[in-house]
């Protein structure tokens, strides 16, 4: 894969190309490239006078989401019912970019989790809300980002596996919460939240694998439960899972990479969602994260292509450096939108996946030295020594009940 920063006019040549047929989405495309092309344009001129560009404004996005850990704009009271994914969100963002919160604001935030949790088990998003796998993934790695013995102590295993339970389906999917319909994001939030608190069993996920598949579609990419349209976030969600429970044989791999390699667009050098897609600061993470699990997989039987990348890194890194930062802190999802905790989190999550690839040998960062993020564990969207951190405490301390239906 040629990483070396790309040149404005081969980009230019690459633009999307309508075939004389002019559509709501193909005019967005060219729009949206044209948006591009420029910043493109006006970044290689700001280069050519200054080799440490591409700059990540660190200051400016570690300063606004301390503010937003302590408190939030009116305009977000829409997500009242997602006060733990901020959280986590916030959180993890502080930490690939280093600068965690003092111990206090973390023992505060803990406390404030604790409220989240429902007394039959799981976290729901705010105090006194019905528990949800999404919302209680988001509480499990906040508390694993934050992994104090305070934080891992504060979640009731016992309960919190029963409530895995009763959002299983006997063929092996989970809904999101009780009485919600099944969906790959369910299954994923469940088996990542087991394996960290140690909830796992081979009872609770029995089938999951076989199901999880029965999602991957005829382009090669999961969709949200068989039968409908292939999706980044989905396909991640399918492919961390099966990774998870070590089942990744029973999928296409070879069409899963080709789907995943598609999504890379080729003037932005983000990537999109779908097919014939916009492209997305988010899927930074969502499509780039699948690079390093499908190399580990590959690499299995293939020792060669251990360190192989399969995607732009440098093309990704420019995308999100020149593209998606708001002047003020925060990311985007693309140039004309607002910046938002969710894009700021899943955007820097992607860079770090560009920056490290597959977590073997020495990082790739584009620009400045200074825009070196921390890793993450591609299966978690967690840093990889906080993952183990937590694993090994609650095997240290099993839950107290054993597991049953």
């Amino acid at each position: 894969m040629d990483n070396l920063p790309r040149c404005y006019s081969d980009i230019a040549n690459e633009k999307y190309d309508a075939e004389r047929v002019i559509t709501d989405t193909s005019s967005d495309q060219i729009d949206v490239e044209a948006v591009i092309l420029n910043l493109y344009k006006q970044f290689e001129k700001n280069a050519a006078m200054d080799p440490e560009m591409p700059l990540l404004n660190r200051n400016a996005h570690t300063a606004v989401l301390k503010t937003w850990l302590k408190g939030l704009p009116k305009s977000y009271e829409c997500l009242d019912a997602s006060r733990t994914w901020l959280v986590y969100w916030i959180l993890h963002s502080l930490w690939l970019l280093n600068d965690m919160p003092d111990a206090e604001t973390l023992s505060h935030t803990v406390q404030f989790l604790s409220h989240c949790q429902h007394e039959e088990g799981g976290y729901g998003g705010g105090p006194a809300q019905h528990p949800h796998l999404g919302t209680t993934y988001a509480a499990v790695n906040a508390l694993s980002i934050i992994g104090t013995d305070e934080a891992y102590d504060s979640i009731d295993r016992s309960s919190l596996q029963k409530f895995l339970w009763t959002v299983r389906d006997v063929d092996g999917s989970f809904a999101l919460h009780k009485g919600g319909e099944q969906d790959i994001r369910g299954a994923y939030c469940a088996i990542s939240i087991a394996k960290i608190t140690n909830t796992y069993t081979d009872a609770l996920f029995d089938k999951t694998a076989e199901w999880i598949v029965s999602c991957q579609t005829y382009e090669g990419g999961f969709a949200g439960c068989p039968g409908m349209e292939a999706h980044g976030g989905y396909a991640f969600c399918g492919l961390a899972s099966l990774a998870l429970l070590n089942r990744t044989a029973l999928c296409d791999i070879d069409a899963l990479l080709r789907w995943c390699v598609n999504r890379q667009m080729r003037v932005e050098g983000g990537f999109q969602g779908r097919t014939n897609k916009l492209v997305d600061g988010c899927y930074s993470f969502w499509q780039g994260a699948a690079f390093p699990i499908i190399s580990a997989i590959l690499s299995q039987g293939n020792k060669e292509i251990i360190e192989s990348v399969f995607f732009n890194q440098s093309a990704l890194q420019e995308y999100i450096m020149v593209c998606c930062q708001a002047r003020d802190g925060g990311l985007i999802d693309k140039p004309g939108k607002f910046r938002d905790i969710y894009h700021t989190c899943y955007t820097l999550s992607g860079l770090s996946v560009a920056q490290h690839g597959t977590g073997i040998g020495d990082p790739f960062v584009l620009g400045s030295p200074r825009n070196e993020l921390n890793r993450v564990h591609p299966l978690h969207n967690v840093a990889p020594h906080l993952v183990y951190n937590a694993v090994h405490y609650f095997i240290r301390h099993p839950p107290p009940v054993k597991d049953k239906n």
